[in-house]
């Protein structure tokens, strides 16, 4: 784990709400990453929103305060990663962390390393890798896989939405780079793995970096390093609001006495003025100072609480347009 430079935090932690991206570094876990971020922010509630490995780099998305309600959305949201095969090489954990089970002469060209990755868009069939932190009888498999054992893991539905050839070197070393839009639950390590099979020599992933989940994006991110050496607001200036969470949905605004009985739980009947369709759920405002109340679910003509925020004067909120 490389060293960071931090600023001492305040002895007092504090409740804040919204949404960090963070660029997390190569060589910290997820947890580390949070740890650090909410130590720097001297937050009193964080959680992240799915791991990224140590290996990898990129786009992490915490969540603070009351954010963390809404932290599932993005574990179910579709990621968009940059990755970097070596080919000729097969590993024991499919990256780089492994041991070479196998070595192979490259003799693949641009050709057929792009009727390759056209094989694996769409909806593929994917064997998880036997290093994953999935479960057998409460058990994780890479535990399984330190003792020495190999389980048969069933394969499994994901969606490549998007597999591109960014970059390739063919010769004594070979590797390839992709760009992946992929479904939740994909490993990219397996993909990795199995376009290395598909093209006769193996492979395995030797730099991962995600640049985007659901509609957040890398670009919009600051590292660690970066926020160790900002004061107090400077930091708090890259805290997004609530609302980042949740861009995809479609909105409804309340009045008074209605912003009061959905936060107290109740269903609404609505006049549907708003470009919402059956059953699809909502982020929902009170319309008299435009603050976010929660999510909410349409059926019928009736609004379903889901999820509610729990108001405070420190909760940012992103304005609705009409």
């Amino acid at each position: 784990m490389q060293p960071l430079n931090s600023a001492p935090p305040s002895s007092v932690s504090r409740p804040i709400n919204g949404v960090l991206l963070l660029d997390k570094p190569i060589g910290f876990s997820s947890n580390d990453a949070l740890i650090r971020s909410k130590r720097l922010l001297n937050a009193k509630k964080a959680g992240h929103t799915g791991t990224l490995d140590p290996l990898a780099s990129g786009l992490l998305p915490l969540c603070f305060g009351e954010a963390t309600k809404f932290s599932k959305d993005l574990l179910d949201a579709d990621k968009t990663y940059d990755a970097t095969l070596k080919l000729g090489i097969s590993t024991t954990t499919d990256d780089a962390e492994g041991e070479v089970l196998k070595t192979r002469p490259v003799t693949c060209d641009y050709t057929a390393i792009n009727a390759a990755l056209i094989a694996f868009r769409g909806p593929i069939m994917q064997v998880p890798p036997m290093y994953s932190a999935l479960k057998r009888n409460g058990k994780p498999l890479y535990a399984y896989a330190r003792e020495g054992y190999t389980l048969q893991r069933e394969a499994r539905a994901v969606t490549i939405h998007m597999l591109e050839c960014v970059n390739y070197i063919l010769g004594v070393v070979a590797s390839v780079t992709i760009r992946i839009t992929c479904s939740k639950g994909t490993y990219i390590r397996a993909l990795a793995r199995d376009i290395g099979e598909s093209l006769g020599c193996g492979a395995h992933l030797s730099m991962l970096r995600r640049t985007r989940v659901g509609e957040l994006m890398l670009t919009d991110a600051v590292t660690l390093d970066r926020l160790s050496k900002l004061d107090e607001l400077g930091r708090l200036a890259y805290l997004k609001p609530i609302d980042a969470l949740l861009l995809k949905f479609a909105f409804v605004d309340l009045d008074t006495e209605m912003t009061r009985r959905f936060m107290n739980g109740q269903q609404l009947q609505l006049v549907n003025k708003f470009k919402v369709r059956e059953n699809d759920r909502v982020r929902v405002y009170n319309a008299g100072n435009h603050q976010l109340i929660g999510i909410g679910r349409l059926q019928r003509g009736v609004l379903f609480p889901e999820r509610l925020i729990s108001h405070s004067p420190d909760i940012n909120i992103i304005p609705y347009k009409l």
